[in-house]
């Protein structure tokens, strides 16, 4: 019986990994990139991360390669929200932003009052 399902072979982390570098290099480019290079690239990307459990090599290539795990997170935003972004750092430019923020306005002064 041929069962149609798609199943995760041992050998797709490897192309998977590839994709996932070719991307990054891709992302990193100094030069001009080709955009329906980078688009095939992507989307095949995208398309094996849907095959692919998330397991440990998994975990480990995400860590990895930043252009990877946005795609991941990208695929995976209605059930994970973006929960592979480093919390400390997005919490760090916050307060560092609201800091800012107020120091522009004890610069500032008080607002003139319409009259």
């Amino acid at each position: 019986m041929n069962d149609s399902k798609t199943t995760v072979s041992r050998t797709q982390p490897p192309v998977v990994l590839m994709l996932a570098s070719l991307l990054e290099r891709l992302e990193r480019s100094p030069g001009p990139i080709v955009a329906r290079q980078y688009r095939w690239v992507a989307q095949r990307l995208a398309e094996e991360l849907q095959r692919c459990p998330l397991d440990e090599r998994t975990e480990a290539m995400l860590a990895g390669i930043p252009s990877a795990a946005e795609v991941w997170e990208n695929l995976h935003y209605a059930h994970a929200g973006l929960c592979r972004q480093d919390l400390d750092a997005a919490l760090a430019a916050e307060k560092a932003a609201s800091a800012l923020v107020a120091r522009a306005r004890r610069a500032a002064g008080p607002a003139p009052r319409a009259a």
